[in-house]
């Protein structure tokens, strides 16, 4: 069947029928016969996979049999299809839909070549032109990158969609939806037993870290589609490799106009967002921003349904502006900001643990702590083809993160016998290049360089009472202590590596990276991988993979040297020990596979393993919301992951759990934290880490039912690490969420989209921490009952 519509815009589907012996009951046509495979590859007339194309299949009578999305290769499966003539349409924005026919009968397979239309009927116009240029660069800046013998788990538009708040969704709480990420407070998020390692990249493009980290500083609503690359990553990924959250941001190029939003709710929510994008000629735009102000900031302190002194402010802009210069060559612009507000919240009814002069009353609930946070980021890169076999990407980037804690002086000198303003900020600058070669058919080399300096500021100016070597309040006047240190870090790392195709079911992809870090630490490694995936059968695929990783800490949370200059005062440590803090080196390996059910059913399991020396971890040690690292000489986390996907017509729903072990043996580190009993028993035992959560559940459902989209979602956590070193947990919990959402074409203001939330719908109150535990400061319990209700205006 051949169907040729258009010169240009050429969309070809080789469908090749694939025969299964599935059980299946036999119509009277085909007595012999058993039920057979659909499947194919989509590619536009350059010959290059086109991903996320909509494939539909009808029957004779024009009932759906299903429908389904091209991979990122392009390949798309229909399964357990009876004999019979097939409808089968295929779609893509930017294209016109065609439809044809397949016949599925006791033959050996049949081709079916489709050609779409550009998007204005007959002609190819200039947007359509920089659509399909655009397009094609895009999966040439894919071509770069390779996921061989990792876990991946990608979430898109629609799965955004289909969550209770929609693009309403926190970033980090995005990421929750995935496999093997627990929850943490502060935004924060654990990745198969890691603390934080987390690393984001914004189209390829590594997004320095900040002091505060990105899980509530990246706003959902610029994403297109978001990939958790976690497991033996291939040799490009480095530094930070607990998972590489790449992100794939909207770019405008597919319509001109935007959207106004507002958003109100429980905890005295108010929220106003909008977005604009569009294109012309060779140029297209994407900007949107968003200001919010709550009463739920940072998490109670308390399990009470409101928190106490819990205001925040926080505003977000982004922009993403590209440019082609030819059909090969583009030049894009990134920009983002964050600045965040907070309260920090109060427990009421503490009782004072010193004295002041002059204050013989100050509750507790009246505390005035505060915290500032603020980023901002820019990314310029060159990214196009050379012939047919070259794919580059060069970015230069910059960050700036800047944290700022305020105290409450006589506040926090009353109940912790010390107020400490600290200031930290840190601005990144470097460059990435990326590029891949195909040198035969079977070969494809890929290789890169990174460079990243950053200039570091800490300062902490405190006010602490003289003490006894007991610890004991020897005068109610405070003094003054402060200390400041900058430093310069410089961070360089290189890869090669090779994809290699050894035949139609078998990839290998083998490499190494070398990396250098010159900060705090000084230290390098040389980190072999080699990832392998095995296509057993189309419904089928194994993947398997080892890597070395290099994992410095993170210099912008190694703070000012105050440790000696606190002695004899009320805000003296336990130790005095304070040995550097050291890279973690690591063995990972990683073992696991997918499998199609049915048609409509994926599962995928993965097991890994990951064997580590000074394994770094981070804690809480003091009022202000930061964190320091520091290192157990030894380290071990393993555990599985199950994933279960369904996909039919109206209704989507997933179920992804995990299970997870992460001990540590022996503090090396940064010990003037923790007191000494702790550290005997950690030198002896292996223990829990403090993030460490044996079991990790998050599920959902959508359902599309006349125009309005029903949602459902839980998390769940079987509680994570508490009491004296770690050795007891808190208690599992359950979170369920809902959500409907409807878009008005035709209101009296255009079109209109509406979206009625319920977070937590049972109120189930729930610890995620207690406040002890190896390197916790202070309790934290999770949302109660929140209603929340958006409108979004389309222009």
């Amino acid at each position: 069947m051949k169907i040729r519509l258009s010169r240009r815009l050429k969309l070809s589907a080789m469908i090749a029928l694939a025969y299964g012996f599935a059980g299946f009951a036999p119509s009277a046509a085909y007595a012999q016969s058993a039920p057979k495979q659909i499947s194919g590859a989509i590619h536009d007339a350059l010959g290059q996979p086109l991903p996320d194309a909509t494939v539909a299949l009808k029957d004779a009578t024009g009932k759906a049999v299903g429908s389904t999305k091209s991979d990122q290769q392009g390949h798309f499966t229909f399964s357990d299809i009876a004999p019979g003539s097939y409808a089968i349409s295929v779609g893509k924005p930017a294209f016109q839909s065609e439809n044809g026919t397949v016949t599925v009968a006791d033959e050996n397979g049949a081709t079916a070549d489709v050609t779409l239309k550009a998007s204005q009927a007959g002609t190819v116009s200039a947007s359509n032109a920089v659509v399909v240029t655009a397009d094609r660069l895009d999966r040439a800046r894919n071509g770069i990158q390779v996921e061989t013998g990792s876990s991946i788990y990608r979430i898109g538009r629609k799965e955004i969609a289909a969550m209770p708040q929609g693009e309403d969704t926190a970033f980090n709480e995005v990421l929750l939806r995935a496999p093997g990420v627990a929850q943490d407070s502060f935004g924060q998020l654990h990745v198969r037993g890691d603390h934080a390692n987390l690393q984001y990249r914004l189209n390829g493009i590594i997004l320095p870290e900040s002091i505060s980290g990105f899980g509530q500083t990246l706003d959902t609503r610029f994403v297109d589609s978001v990939s958790v690359l976690t497991g033996a990553l291939p040799a490009q990924y480095g530094y930070r490799t607990a998972g590489v959250v790449d992100i794939h941001t909207k770019n405008g190029e597919l319509a001109n106009g935007g959207n106004i939003g507002v958003q109100i709710g429980s905890n005295n929510t108010r929220q106003i967002n909008g977005d604009v994008s569009g294109s012309t000629d060779s140029f297209s735009y994407y900007i949107n921003g968003s200001f919010e102000a709550n009463n739920l900031g940072i998490e109670n302190p308390t399990g009470a349904s409101s928190a106490l002194h819990d205001r925040t402010l926080q505003n977000k802009a982004f922009g993403y502006f590209s440019y082609l210069l030819d059909a090969d060559t583009r030049v894009s612009l990134i920009l983002g900001n964050s600045d965040g507000r907070f309260q920090i919240p109060n427990s009421p009814g503490k009782t004072p643990g010193f004295q002041l002069d002059g204050v013989t009353d100050y509750p507790s609930a009246d505390v005035n702590e505060r915290q500032h946070e603020t980023n901002r980021y820019g990314i310029l890169a060159l990214q196009g083809k050379i012939g047919a076999d070259i794919d580059y990407q060069v970015a230069a980037f910059s960050r700036y993160s800047k944290v700022l804690f305020e105290p409450d002086q006589v506040g926090d000198l009353l109940y912790t016998g010390v107020a400490s303003r600290v200031l930290r900020t840190g601005l990144a600058n470097g460059l990435q290049a990326d590029g891949s070669y195909r040198l035969n058919a079977n070969h494809t080399i890929r290789a890169g360089v990174n460079y990243t300096r950053e200039n570091l500021k800490n300062s902490d100016n405190s006010l602490t009472f003289p003490a006894d070597d007991s610890g004991n309040q020897l005068s109610t006047q405070p003094i003054t202590l402060a200390d400041s240190n900058q430093k310069t870090t410089n961070q360089a790392g290189v890869y090669l590596q090779d994809e290699w195709k050894i035949s139609d079911k078998v990839t290998v992809n083998y490499g190494a990276r070398a990396d250098w870090v010159n900060a705090y630490v000084n230290a390098s490694q040389f980190s072999p991988r080699i990832g392998v995936v095995y296509q057993m059968t189309p419904r089928t695929t194994f993947h398997a993979g080892y890597a070395k990783y290099f994992t410095p800490p993170a210099s912008e949370l190694i703070g000012a040297s105050t440790v000696a200059s606190f002695n004899g005062t009320t805000n003296a440590s336990a130790s005095s020990q304070n040995d550097p803090v050291q890279a973690e080196s690591s063995d990972y390996y990683d073992l696991g596979v997918n499998h199609q059910l049915t048609q409509h059913v994926t599962l995928g399991l993965d097991g890994y393993y990951k064997k580590v020396k000074n394994l770094l971890d981070e804690g809480q040690f003091g009022s202000a919301l930061l964190y320091t690292p520091f290192n157990y000489a030894q380290g071990k986390v393993y555990g599985l992951e199950l994933t279960l996907n369904y996909h039919k017509d109206n209704l989507s729903a997933y179920l992804n759990l995990a299970r997870s072990v992460a001990l540590g043996k022996n503090i090396t580190s940064s010990q003037y934290n923790f007191g000494q009993d702790e550290l005997n028993y950690i030198s002896n035992h292996w223990v829990h880490l403090d993030h460490d959560q044996a079991l990790t559940a998050s599920t959902g459902v959508s359902y599309l039912w006349q125009g309005t989209t029903l949602t459902a979602d839980a998390l769940f956590g079987s509680g994570l690490r508490s009491g004296f070193a770690n050795t007891d947990h808190l208690a599992a919990y359950t979170e369920v969420n809902l959500g409907a959402s409807h878009v008005f074409g035709e209101s009296p203001i255009g079109k209109v989209t509406t979206r009625l939330s319920v977070i937590n719908l049972f109120d189930k109150v729930y610890e995620i921490r207690d406040g002890s535990g190896i390197g916790v400061g202070a309790p934290q319990y999770g949302q109660r009952r929140g209603f929340y209700l958006s409108m979004s205006k389309a222009f």
